[in-house]
């Protein structure tokens, strides 16, 4: 993906949204990021969520879902905490980004 460096912090941002709203696992959060044009895959995916949650803005455990298990990750009080100041930079940027527009 053109300019994928640029996308990272977005991408983890778009991660931990998804992980406070509800639990998630790798398959589903790549078909996710998918839907908003993020091509990702496990290679690069499960980095990403294992430093996310070696900072302390995700956890995980093993649980059965749909027959499987997976490995299910959900934000922490962190997390929610990091989402929730984000919101505010990510407005401010958005605001300079489309005043132009």
């Amino acid at each position: 993906m053109e300019f994928q460096d640029l996308y990272s912090g977005l991408i983890r941002l778009h991660v931990l949204y998804h992980a406070v709203k509800e639990p998630i696992f790798g398959l589903g959060i790549i078909e996710e990021l998918g839907r908003h044009g993020y091509r990702l895959g496990a290679g690069t995916l499960y980095p990403l969520l294992h430093g996310m949650e070696k900072k302390g803005y995700l956890k995980s455990k093993k649980e059965l879902l749909g027959g499987r298990i997976r490995r299910v990750y959900r934000a922490t009080p962190l997390g929610k905490k990091a989402l929730e100041a984000s919101k505010e930079k990510v407005r401010e940027l958005f605001g300079e980004l489309l005043e132009d527009d």
